[in-house]
């Protein structure tokens, strides 16, 4: 049965100006499974990725070696790796989680005061093993996702995590926050938030800063990653839904109402690739655009020495292409 929603009235920017995004011929690498929601890269050039069924996997930098190297047991989403070579995993439904180099999974944090997390997202670390990360939302779990941004409740939060375990919450009230990445000198924090269409930064130095928004995506991003190159990639999961931004200012009966839809009739991801990159004061620097029967919505995003990666909640396909 569908958690009910009690929408929230916003009324969104405007959209961006017209664009002329560049085209980028990707390929695709298929997997024994689906949605790979993000991509980590290792220095031997393979990709990790987690798939909706629990599974963590390896995939070689050719894409022809596949091997699973563990099973979290829920749903596996942003990936990181951590300073002891063990890989970070924010586990939607079981919390951030860790693999060691024997592929074993082992639970760091599972609840923050005595809460469960409902979805954690996704993460960044310092070399000091302190860990950045977001809990999306505390009214809906990853499979009733659509459902936060259809009520835009704006109840997700973004936490630091110190090496000796303390939490501390840096931002809360925010609109899906998602995709994390720290800036190249570690005194800066950008993350997504997949419901307001905004990329924030949030100066780390400063006790008490707030959040600045420092770029408007045409879209909803999702996961972000700072590239070999010093960019931060925004993964645009669909660009902006017409009908969304017409109902969202409107009557909250009508968003309930799309809610009931059966989920075939409700919207859906474009099917087309978007991928952005930013400099760290939200200056647009690569506006890329593709398409492949095969991949779509991509979710996340990961550029590391003239290659980038995505993953897609939306297909069983890893995609790459070079760096423009």
């Amino acid at each position: 049965m569908k958690t009910p929603i009690a929408p929230v009235r916003w009324t969104p920017p405007p959209a961006p100006p017209v664009r002329h995004p560049q085209n980028v011929d990707v390929e695709v690498v298929e997997l024994p499974g689906a949605g790979p929601e993000d991509t980590l890269i290792d220095d031997d050039g393979s990709v990790l990725t987690g798939l909706y069924d629990g599974r963590i996997l390896r995939v070689s930098g050719d894409g022809k070696t596949i091997s699973t190297l563990a099973d979290t047991g829920g749903r596996p989403l942003g990936l990181e790796w951590l300073p002891d070579g063990k890989v970070l995993i924010c586990d939607a439904n079981r919390g951030l989680l860790t693999l060691d180099k024997n592929n074993r999974v082992s639970t760091l944090l599972s609840e923050i005061d005595g809460r469960p997390m409902r979805f954690c997202n996704n993460a960044d670390v310092t070399e000091d093993g302190t860990i950045y990360f977001t809990d999306s939302s505390t009214r809906f779990g990853i499979d009733e996702w659509m459902a936060d941004l259809l009520e835009h409740s704006t109840t997700g939060s973004v936490y630091r995590r110190t090496p000796d375990g303390a939490v501390t919450r840096l931002a809360t009230g925010r609109g899906f926050p998602n995709g994390v990445a720290l800036s190249a000198d570690r005194t800066a924090l950008f993350w997504a938030e997949t419901a307001t269409y905004g990329l924030y930064k949030l100066d780390l130095t400063a006790d008490g800063a707030e959040p600045v928004q420092i770029a408007t995506i045409p879209g909803l991003p999702d996961n972000i990653a700072r590239g070999s190159d010093g960019l931060i990639w925004v993964a645009v999961g669909s660009p902006r839904n017409a009908v969304l931004d017409l109902l969202l200012p409107k009557h909250p009966v009508f968003r309930k109402l799309v809610w009931s839809l059966p989920d075939a009739l409700k919207p859906k991801a474009a099917d087309i690739i978007e991928i952005q990159a930013y400099d760290e004061t939200g200056k647009l620097v690569h506006d890329l655009r593709a398409k492949h029967p095969h991949f779509h919505m991509p979710t996340g995003v990961r550029e590391r020495n003239g290659k980038v990666w995505l993953g897609s909640i939306g297909t069983t396909s890893l995609a790459t292409f070079p760096t423009p």
